[in-house]
């Protein structure tokens, strides 16, 4: 009777042991996920803002070359 009752406290302790250390994992799973989908999101604004850069910058060199132009059509007429 008592290895009865002693397999049973052990197999609640298990169950408690196994439980607890799964619940405190997966919550430090579920931290680092947020963490990572924080870092994601941040990644993906800068790529984002570059794409912008890129555009203005492919502008202001238009423009430049329009300019640039510009000033030898009145170095040349001078």
């Amino acid at each position: 009777m008592e290895s009865i009752i002693a397999a049973a406290l052990a197999l609640a302790g298990t169950l408690a042991g196994s439980y607890f250390a799964n619940r405190r994992s997966s919550a430090l799973i579920a931290y680092r996920l947020e963490a990572l989908e924080k870092k994601v999101e941040a990644h993906n604004n800068l790529v984002e803002r570059m794409y912008q850069v890129e555009e203005r910058t492919e502008l202001q060199e238009e423009k430049l070359k329009v300019v640039n132009h510009r000033l030898q059509d009145l170095e040349r007429s001078a």
